[in-house]
């Protein structure tokens, strides 16, 4: 079967909803808790240790926005899940900002290091940011999510807080915000600045509230 101009558009559109998916600004914290939990000092704690302050990070950070999203949906104050539609973004932003703050607070609670909740302290500030901006200029919320694992990553190496060097990560995890950044222009979600706007807003509020903060 011969390879068309419509096969590999469509190869490219279904590899865009891939990523797109799977690096989901929902998941985003918790992929941040995991690296953080797993890459970093804190990987001497016990694994059941680990594995329960991912879980209900998880389920503050990602399940009850998603539960807040279907509501929202379900009374039609959004369009679908991902909300694509700028001026419906406003109650869905605050709400999450609002679950991080809280995940932060859980985070003291355990009394985790500090450099570890300032990473969920600058993922709510970027959250109540793209609020704002949002207002009058759709940032692109996938970028800002991974902008805000790449400062963490980041942020756990050059502070000596690693388990093993993490400069390959660090490459790695710039690769696949490149590749999301593609997806998000290759599905028309966003324009080149609304994609590189949200990866700056997300680097440098997680890198600023952890190095000075943390």
């Amino acid at each position: 079967m011969p390879i068309t101009r419509f096969t590999v558009n469509k190869c490219i559109a279904g590899l865009a909803h891939f990523l797109s998916t799977a690096l989901t600004p929902l998941m985003m914290p918790t992929y941040g808790v995991f690296l953080a939990l797993w890459v970093s000092v804190l990987c001497l704690l016990p694994y059941g240790t680990r594995v329960s302050v991912l879980l209900v990070c998880m389920g503050i950070t990602c399940i009850l926005p998603l539960i807040f999203l279907s509501v929202l949906r379900h009374l039609k104050l959004v369009k679908d899940l991902h909300v694509n539609i700028r001026e419906q973004r406003l109650f869905p932003y605050l709400f999450t900002a609002l679950c991080y703050a809280v995940a932060a607070y859980y985070l003291y609670y355990c009394h985790s290091p500090q450099w570890f909740m300032m990473f969920m302290v600058g993922s709510a500030i970027t959250v109540l940011l793209m609020a704002l901006i949002n207002l009058k200029w759709k940032i692109s919320a996938h970028m800002a999510g991974i902008g805000g694992v790449i400062a963490l990553i980041y942020q756990i190496h050059v502070m000596g807080l690693s388990a093993f060097d993490l400069l390959w990560l660090l490459c790695l995890s710039i690769v696949v915000a490149g590749a999301l950044g593609s997806a998000r222009l290759a599905l028309r979600r966003h324009d080149i600045l609304e994609v590189l706007a949200g990866v700056v807003l997300g680097f440098l509020c997680v890198m600023l509230t952890m190095r000075f903060l943390g």
